[in-house]
């Protein structure tokens, strides 16, 4: 059980206490410069004294676009701090983007990088904020944007901030989702969600101490990557590495040989790119402890690859936006592999049918969830809240889960990803795990197709491994393996080599963007 008080900020509580206990220690590596404690702590009270010259008050939303990095962290907790509400977006989205994400969350100020600056005056009609702080080489003022620089805009602040007296229920950040349908929604998460996420797994689960170093390749703005390269690390007094740029296999393995974590977080699609890249050069990952994996299901072939490549097992866990971290988890030392494992403590999981009865174990169905770190609502959106958060505290996650006799949970996909095959449900995860298998397939994702018929076939997309050549014959091998592997009916009807699958900027698989367009 979390013992939450009840006046409770983020900014306090993450970055004040640690520094005060060792203001020396570094806190975040990776960077240009090296990030001490006490130096994070100077530049969080800095900003939010910055933002209260710029009459920013308690609740104004301050959209912060920047990589990760230590100015990201310094503008998300000083604005915690002073009672404003941080606001993370993509640091790689196209004017279109930034302008809805403005308009949306009715931003105050913005906190960008000098490299998005043009795609900031290009969205300016449609609501971007007037006033824009920039980080990074600073470019000559854009017209119509009443700009300064980041160096600029901190010089001479004070560092004598106290935190606002914030309850721990008082709304903190927002945090878009990505959903597949419609524009983003922003989930509003309140102080007391990063102290229930970082008890629950970060100290329960991965144990983390001040000796460790995590290195997250999903990026801060999002919430997997917010705990893992920020809050957790901070909590524990631990150290994190920030990598500002796209994450690139080999730039990851070789942050990883000369940084040397002892956490690592990743998502399955990009766990494979890795094993890729690892081939046939030797790959020093002995530093790290523990490996961890998000987003989707991790497939039993990567867990068993991976295992045997760098003697790592890797844990696999669930989570959301809407939950903020990990609430389904396997346990180090006791994993099963293909499984999300069970639920955290302090949450609880049921699997339902469309009337919201729990269904037998091995049935699927549609997972809800119910926990202290659980979004508040949507922002302005209190139909969807309400289609999501029930009355009772049950969140409707829109995965599809099965749950075995021992009561470990198992991925199926998004709801909208299910397809009905001879009358009978299929997970496209389950094809694509039985793919990965074969010795020639890198990546796969599997998808409903439509046939003359107007009935639902499955279609899979394959990458080769490097060096394998693509042709009819293995189509016809990959389909009787297939059969050999998971009951027969489930086998794809359809197989395309691509060169590469479409992912989100946190690697998951963009199943909709492979789907026929609808006629």
């Amino acid at each position: 059980m979390v013992v939450i008080p009840e006046r409770f900020n983020i900014a306090e509580w993450f970055v004040e206490r640690p520094a005060q206990a060792h203001p020396t220690r570094l806190a975040f590596a990776g960077g240009a410069t090296p990030v001490t404690y006490g130096e994070l702590c100077d530049m969080v009270r800095e900003v939010g004294a910055a933002l209260l010259a710029c009459g920013v008050s308690p609740g104004d939303r301050i959209l912060i676009a920047l990589p990760d990095s230590a100015e990201f962290a310094a503008a998300f907790f000083g604005a915690a701090r002073i009672g404003a509400f941080a606001v993370p977006v993509n640091p790689f989205s196209r004017a279109a983007d930034f302008a809805y994400y403005s308009a949306d969350c009715g931003a105050a100020l913005a906190v960008v990088h000098g490299s998005v600056l043009g795609e900031f005056r290009g969205a300016r009609e449609s609501g971007i904020p007037e006033r824009v702080v920039v980080v990074g080489p600073a470019p000559p003022r854009v017209a119509e944007l009443d700009s300064i620089a980041w160096d600029e805009w901190l010089d001479g602040r004070t560092t004598q901030l106290e935190p606002a007296a914030t309850k721990a229920t008082d709304p903190a950040f927002f945090l878009y989702t990505s959903g597949s349908t419609g524009g983003p929604k922003a989930a509003v998460h309140q102080h007391k969600d990063m102290l229930v996420t970082y008890e629950t797994f970060a100290r329960s689960i991965l144990q983390i101490t001040e000796s460790d170093r995590t290195f997250s390749v999903s990026k801060l703005y999002f919430a997997y990557g917010l705990g893992n390269g920020l809050y957790f690390p901070l909590g524990a007094g631990a150290s994190t590495i920030l990598d500002g740029e796209r994450p690139r296999p080999e730039r990851v393995l070789a942050l990883v040989e000369k940084l040397r974590p002892t956490l690592f977080f990743s998502v399955p699609t990009f766990y494979a790119t890795l094993l890729r890249e690892a081939e046939g050069r030797n790959v020093d990952f002995s530093s790290v402890r523990m490996a961890v994996s998000a987003g989707e299901a991790l497939p039993v072939e990567i867990f068993e690859r991976f295992k045997n490549r760098f003697g790592l097992e890797i844990l696999d866990a669930i989570g959301s936006t809407e939950m903020l971290h990990m609430f389904i988890s396997n346990l180090p030392g006791k994993i099963r592999p293909g499984s999300c494992g069970l639920p955290l403590p302090g949450y609880n999981a049921q699997i339902v049918d469309d009337h919201g009865t729990p269904v037998p174990a091995r049935q699927v169905g549609s997972l809800w969830v119910r926990g202290g770190s659980a979004f508040a609502e949507y922002w302005n959106k209190p139909e969807k809240t309400a289609h999501a958060r029930r009355a009772d505290g049950w969140i409707v996650t829109g995965d599809k889960f099965y749950r075995d006799a021992d009561g470990y949970y198992y991925y199926c996909g998004r709801a909208d990803d299910m397809m009905k095959v001879s009358g009978q449900w299929v997970s496209p995860t389950e094809v694509e795990n039985a793919l990965l298998g074969h010795a020639a397939v890198a990546e796969a994702a599997v998808v409903a197709f439509r046939e003359e018929t107007k009935l639902y076939t499955p279609k899979a997309f394959v990458v080769l491994k490097n060096g394998i050549k693509p042709g009819p014959e293995l189509v016809r091998e990959l389909q009787e393996f297939v059969k050999q592997r998971i009951t027969s009916y489930k086998y794809p009807r359809h197989v395309e080599f691509v060169p590469e699958l479409p992912k989100s900027a946190s690697g998951k698989v963009l199943r909709y963007k492979l789907r026929q367009p609808e006629s």
